[in-house]
């Protein structure tokens, strides 16, 4: 479908620049894209000339550009588009979100209710749909009603860049405040219904770190705290139960909370616990007493209990009540405090699990799960007083559902599972888990979803997804869109490779700062596992990943480019040494913890042994697909713009290099309308069928 004959690839203008460091002389030819602002024209025409390359090999040629309509509709004839989510109760109301056909953003709304019922008369909160006319972007942020259920504080996002403005909406009146602040990040109502408590962050670094107090009937923000560390972002919520406002500080590998009660607004906070590196603590409160996850006994986290009235004290008496032991198998993620049980989240061997304490009894039980391969978190649970919990779950065959769990009876409810029009049947897939070996003898988790039909001849295309960053867990989850690649004979896999949490605080530590490579080398022997076990061969293996995982994808296409047939790569953090040696930059300072100080020789030299923008070489690489936006926050748009430039200049093969960078208003995920995202989706599923030779 590629016409490459008649198409000349832009071809960045090279502009030596050199920098010592560590007694290194490193030359970049293209840091001139990076030190110009993405206003600069030269800059901007580049990056149209890239567009405009990418577009011309793809949606304007007939047959190809058939081949995304077709997928679009597909993908679309799916989709319920007129819905509504499963409502939840907070105070008298009952609040929920729904979706009109031909409307790109849901609208949220709520119904009062009295005596146990809903009443029929619905109220609109917000209309995204209205909000973001003549907009290009549009994004909510946080979404928090007052107690009295009469006040609504919002942000909301027009540019893509994640700079979130804080209003107020009257709900008896329909009245919004004019913007009361900018760059906010998190917020927590008192319970008076009049003082907001928000989080705002720096705006150069976006480093969420001051802490704000605004009465509306005051009219002016009085900042409480600043947070000079650079280490250390910070977010304010409110307890589940209403009693107090939590002030949390943290870095990668530290934590630190102050605490409010929730009617003595114009107070003081209090330490809990003041910082020592390596102790991450978190706060949750039920009764008499806080409940503190904390890592002081074993990195997987333990839950302790301690009477509020002490917690002040610079010592707190001795011994502290445990109520979940540290264990060395299990990671404790979170707690759930309500008034009559707690909700223990937890992951052991790879999945997620719920466990349920009954503190007046002490019994303990788990809310089982059917499937070897799923995803279970909690849905929204907002009354402190509930005798129910409710919990979402999904899995590569089935679709999204979430549950209401009777904490008496144990009996579970099924409240509703995402709609997905036309044939589709779960019995026609097969999902299965895999374990590659690495070199060191690690077993790597492999998640796998394929038609049952298909036979396993190692020449089947499969598409191998990876991130492996941060401890976040790559968790399966069910997705239609998916399906017009499984119903082509496409096996989709995700690598569970350390550096993500999916197997504790240990797998992420083996997989950051100086055993950041086993991330890479784990990926490798996921793909030779499903070559060697008659998946897929190199010539049909696509792999994929995003952000940290576009780093991923980055390392392993320089390291084996001839294990892969085609790369699709989102926001693409490939420029690693320029970015961790720039500390204006956001996101680069806290991030030390995550990668390294490269202004320490030792880590400048690991991170540069891996770091893709420096180690491409003169060879064949696979196809590429690479993504952008020009207003990403996290990954600034001139990280994958080098790279492709330095790409285009020194690769040696005849294989479709393309880069698609949204100009106009766009952020770290994309397009933020559901019919854009389908859109976008469609153009890459046609670049993937098209290098697996489906299409």
């Amino acid at each position: 479908m590629i016409d490459r004959e008649e198409k000349v690839a832009p071809m960045a203008r090279k502009r030596p620049q050199r920098t010592e460091i560590h007694g290194y002389v490193e030359t970049d030819d293209y840091a001139w894209l990076a030190d110009r602002t993405k206003t600069d024209a030269e800059v901007l025409g580049y990056l149209k000339a890239e567009n405009d390359y990418a577009i011309a090999l793809t949606d304007k040629v007939e047959s190809t550009a058939a081949w995304q309509e077709s997928l679009y509709r597909e993908m679309l004839g799916r989709i319920q588009e007129t819905d509504q989510n499963v409502p939840y109760r907070k105070g008298d109301w009952s609040y929920y979100s729904r979706t009109e056909e031909g409307h790109q953003y849901p609208i949220y709304c709520r119904r009062r209710v009295v005596a146990g019922e809903e009443l029929a008369a619905e109220e609109v909160l917000l209309d995204l749909n209205r909000l973001a006319q003549g907009q290009i972007y549009f994004s909510v942020g946080d979404y928090e009603v007052s107690d009295d259920g009469k006040r609504l504080a919002f942000t909301t996002d027009a540019s893509g860049f994640r700079r979130y403005d804080l209003f107020v909406k009257d709900l008896d009146t329909g009245e919004v405040t004019p913007r009361l602040a900018t760059r906010v990040t998190s917020i927590a109502w008192a319970s008076d219904n009049r003082t907001l408590f928000y989080t705002e962050e720096d705006e150069v670094t976006k480093r969420s770190n001051r802490l704000h107090r605004y009465r509306l009937d005051g009219g002016s923000a009085e900042q409480l705290y600043v947070e000079d560390d650079e280490l250390y972002r910070m977010a304010v919520a409110r307890t589940r139960s209403g009693g107090y406002i939590v002030l949390t500080s943290s870095s990668f590998t530290t934590s630190e909370v102050r605490y409010l009660a929730a009617d003595r607004p114009t107070g003081e906070f209090s330490l809990l616990r003041g910082r020592r590196e390596g102790h991450e603590y978190y706060l949750d409160h039920r009764g008499e007493h806080f409940y503190i996850r904390t890592n002081d006994r074993g990195k997987n986290f333990r839950l302790v209990m301690i009477p509020v009235e002490v917690a002040g004290l610079e010592d707190w008496p001795e011994p502290v009540e445990e109520v979940i032991p540290h264990r060395p198998e299990t990671m404790l993620n979170e707690v759930d405090c309500f008034a009559g049980h707690l909700l223990a989240l937890e992951r052991e061997n790879g999945l997620s699990r719920m466990r349920v304490l009954d503190p007046g009894s002490g019994e303990w039980h788990s809310i089982e799960f059917p499937e070897p391969v799923y995803v279970a978190g909690p849905h929204v649970n907002a009354e402190f007083e509930a005798t129910s919990y409710r919990f979402s779950y999904e899995s590569l065959v089935t679709p999204r559902s979430v549950f209401e769990y009777d904490l008496g009876t144990r009996q579970r409810r099924l409240l509703k599972q995402q709609p997905v029009q036309g044939e589709f049947n779960p019995e026609r897939y097969r999902s299965e888990r895999l374990f590659a070996t690495a070199s060191d003898g690690t077993r790597i988790p492999i998640s796998i979803i394929y038609r049952r039909e298909l036979e396993l001849n190692g020449e089947r295309p499969l598409l191998l997804e990876g991130y492996g960053s941060y401890g976040i867990s790559n968790d399966v989850d069910f997705s239609s869109n998916r399906l017009s690649l499984l119903d082509r004979g496409v096996i989709y896999a995700v690598a569970h490779i350390r550096g993500g949490g999916e197997m504790g605080k240990e797998w992420h530590d083996q997989g950051r700062m100086m055993q950041k490579m086993n991330s890479f080398t784990d990926f490798i022997c996921c793909a030779e596992h499903l070559i060697e076990h008659g998946y897929t061969s190199p010539q049909r293996l696509i792999i994929t990943g995003g952000s940290a995982g576009g780093l991923l994808m980055g390392a392993v296409s320089n390291m084996r480019p001839d294990l892969f047939k085609a790369v699709v790569s989102y926001v693409p953090f490939v420029d690693v040494m320029n970015t961790m040696l720039d500390a204006s930059l956001p996101l680069t300072v806290g991030e030390y913890l995550e990668w390294g100080n490269p202004n320490e020789k030792a880590a400048y030299d690991y991170m540069r042994s891996y770091s893709p923008y420096e180690n491409i070489v003169a060879q064949d690489y696979p196809a590429m697909l690479i993504r952008t936006s020009l207003n990403d926050s996290q990954v600034m748009y001139w990280e994958p713009a080098k790279y492709v430039a330095r790409l285009r200049s020194l690769k040696t093969d005849q294989n479709p290099l393309l880069f698609r960078i949204k100009l106009e208003p766009g952020g770290h995920g994309g397009a933020s309308g559901r019919y854009d995202r389908l859109r976008d989706i469609a153009c890459d599923y046609v670049f993937i069928l098209e290098q697996a030779g489906v299409i």
